[in-house]
């Protein structure tokens, strides 16, 4: 079998078993919005194995502090070797410490009262942090979908490396019905993502709670990643040395939560129902407020063309 019918066949089995996993279908509510029971949980979204060297360039040019072993939340990794994918992973994603302001645009015709409620749960970052988010009439550097796949978000900086076509969150069947209680632990959650955090699960504490054999089985049947890839994305603990000096937090609004079936003890890794206290501090400490002027967006950078992005990743 050629490697791209393997990688075909993987990715049909995973979208297999998530329908299955969802009851066999997307059975919407009375109000058209899809159940949000069926996706309680963030699934992580990485580039494409061959983009990972160019990720890493583009966060670094974004933000020199982002350099492997520099970063606030460069991963723990000196005994490794520096492969392209190694040194993604060492990476950090962060916009850098000058305020700006990233613009958004939404996939689908959404409503102005929907698109305005969106972008408030954005900004909730904003509290502390110097860094905004504004809707564009054009093409974004966030744009959002809230059509099939779940909830997630590509990590910082990576979001510059996304065909424009395509969306870099997907919050599926937000509507107006939505409770607000999702919009906090969902929406607030992907925009952290989308300002360079990572899990909180990936913190060292908790990576220890996690199963190996039974998370390569999970990830491989959910999302249909390579033992590989789950080592970089989930099991690779952050560096305890960075800017997060705080005990791992599980109400964090960035733990998101993790099933019972790929921790040692079989409970659950918890996630946060909101930005607290400790979330508010941190980004306050990598996007620090100031009177200075905005210090722009990545639109000096250019995204990948949809014709180059890898067929298994669309």
């Amino acid at each position: 079998m050629k490697k791209t019918e393997l990688y075909e066949l993987l990715r049909k089995i995973a979208e297999l078993a998530n329908k299955a996993e969802q009851g066999g279908g997307q059975d919407d509510d009375d109000d058209g919005s899809v159940s949000f029971e069926r996706f309680p949980v963030c699934t992580p979204k990485s580039l494409p194995p061959r983009l990972l060297e160019k990720s890493a360039d583009v966060a670094v040019e974004v933000n020199p502090m982002n350099a492997p072993q520099m970063g606030p939340m460069a991963a723990l990794g000196a005994s490794f070797d520096l492969t392209p994918a190694r040194i993604a992973v060492l990476t950090s994603k962060f916009w850098g410490s000058q305020p700006r302001q990233l613009s958004v645009s939404f996939m689908e015709t959404t409503s102005t009262q929907l698109r305005r409620r969106i972008l408030q749960h954005m900004n909730a970052w904003n509290q502390t942090s110097g860094i905004s988010f504004a809707e564009t009439n054009g093409t974004g550097e966030v744009r959002i979908s809230r059509g099939g796949g779940g909830y997630w978000s590509y990590l910082g900086t990576d979001v510059l490396l996304i065909p424009q076509n395509r969306q870099t969150m997907n919050l599926q069947g937000f509507t107006m019905n939505t409770p607000e209680s999702e919009y906090l632990r969902v929406v607030r959650h992907e925009t952290g993502h989308t300002l360079g955090c990572p899990h909180e699960h990936m913190r060292k504490d908790l990576v220890k709670r996690i199963d190996k054999n039974k998370a390569y089985a999970y990830f491989l049947r959910t999302q249909g990643w390579s033992q590989a890839m789950v080592d970089q994305q989930v099991l690779t603990p952050l560096d305890e040395k960075s800017l997060m000096r705080t005990p791992a937090d599980q109400t964090s609004i960035m733990c998101y939560q993790l099933p019972g079936e790929i921790t040692k003890d079989g409970e659950p890794i918890l996630g946060g129902d909101d930005i607290n206290s400790t979330d508010y501090r941190f980004m306050g400490e990598i996007y620090p407020k100031s009177d200075n002027a905005f210090g722009g967006s990545g639109a000096g950078f250019s995204a990948v063309d949809d014709d180059d992005w890898d067929f298994e990743f669309k």
